[in-house]
């Protein structure tokens, strides 16, 4: 049944995006460069962090 569950999630997360982009192109390019952002804040703190550790951790 969660098989079921999480195929039926991923569908509609398709047809969404699928959706955005054809509705409002301009929309789902900024859904994009926030969610490059996010990646790239999330590698910049994960850095900052391994850079403390090497440092110490002081």
């Amino acid at each position: 049944m969660a098989v079921n569950a999480k195929k039926i999630a991923v569908y509609l997360l398709v047809v969404f995006a699928l959706y955005v982009i054809i509705t409002d192109p301009s929309k789902a390019a900024d859904y994009v460069q926030i969610g490059f952002e996010g990646i790239s804040d999330a590698a910049k703190a994960i850095g900052d962090f391994m850079t403390w550790l090497a440092d110490g951790a002081q």
